[in-house]
């Protein structure tokens, strides 16, 4: 493995980074299809595939770059053509990336996106699970970091001994965890931030919920819901607090990437000190957002549009652009 420290190095300020993203970085191929099954056959015809910049870290780093944040983004690549594309992708937009290039390539997905915009994903993980981030890579950038926002793709499972000794705050993204699986539980304990998505827990959410809390170190726990909201549990609370979704002002035509938006502008309502509701109501505007643009994070809400769809659902001025 070789590095490259200065990819595209052009977000940081003076005094260091706002967030730093940690892991996460692939290609997604999105195939649009009727409905999510395997339809009677061997082949169907389905409107042009398309390839995307993507992965969970992609998405809550350009949302948050979006947003105004400075932002750095650090991961593994393939030296193939899709970590060709990725880097030429973060160069265009200027977001700071680093890499350390790894032997087995770039990872990817395939989703499959039905006429609802509900998608499937098959994604390939393709890191060895022993493949970690070395320590003299991240750590002079973790040291210069506000905030990190750790991936789940097991590259950064060893991050946290340092993010400890910093104090620097953390937060994590478990997708669809069951509860159970320890691989997942290594990032919900050691978060102050911990996000999943509610759709294997839903017989026992509250129990996982509070499990993190009373277990790790969290501070607040959300788990989103699609079109049914959230459901929030803060660090001394009795019960989760549940929150409506937010209504797309545009049509819904893909979910992909919603969950990372909501992230993204979630921590970016959070850093400038707004109280746990109004960070959940700009990751809900941030989400529903995401879901009106086909692929996978092709177009992110920026700083004005954010304040104006927090403004507008809240029904009153929020500050979370200031």
């Amino acid at each position: 493995m070789s590095k490259d420290m200065n990819d595209t190095n052009t977000g940081a300020r003076g005094d260091g980074y706002d967030l730093l993203v940690a892991g996460g970085a692939g290609m997604d191929t999105i195939v649009r299809v009727p409905e999510l099954r395997v339809p009677a056959g061997d082949s169907v015809f389905v409107p042009p595939v398309h390839d995307y910049v993507a992965h969970t870290g992609n998405g809550v780093a350009r949302g948050a770059h979006a947003l105004g944040l400075a932002t750095k983004f650090i991961d593994f690549l393939g030296a193939d053509i899709q970590g060709q594309q990725i880097l030429a992708t973060y160069a265009d937009v200027g977001l700071d990336f680093s890499h350390v290039v790894s032997p087995h390539g770039t990872p990817r997905g395939v989703n499959l996106v039905d006429e609802q915009g509900r998608r499937f994903s098959f994604y390939d993980g393709r890191h060895p699970a022993d493949l970690r981030l070395p320590r003299d890579f991240y750590l002079p950038l973790l040291e210069r970091s506000r905030h990190v926002h750790v991936s789940i793709t097991g590259v950064t499972a060893d991050m946290y001994t340092d993010i400890h000794r910093l104090g620097i705050p953390s937060s994590t993204d478990l997708h669809d965890w069951d509860g159970l699986n320890p691989h997942h539980r290594h990032y919900a304990l050691a978060s102050d931030y911990v996000f999943l998505s509610a759709a294997a827990i839903h017989d026992r959410l509250e129990d996982v919920l509070r499990s993190i809390v009373e277990q790790g170190r969290a501070r607040v726990v959300v788990a989103t819901d699609g079109a049914a909201g959230c459901h929030v549990l803060e660090r001394g609370d009795a019960k989760p607090r549940h929150f409506p979704a937010v209504r797309p002002e545009r049509p819904v035509v893909d979910s992909n990437g919603a969950g990372d938006a909501f992230v993204s502008a979630f921590l970016y309502a959070l850093g400038r000190g707004r109280p746990v509701d109004e960070c959940v109501l700009a990751g809900a505007v941030s989400g529903a957002f995401a879901c009106t643009s086909p692929g996978t994070h092709t177009e992110f809400i920026d700083r004005a549009g954010l304040q104006a769809g927090c403004a507008h659902h809240a029904g009153r001025h929020l500050t979370v652009g200031d």
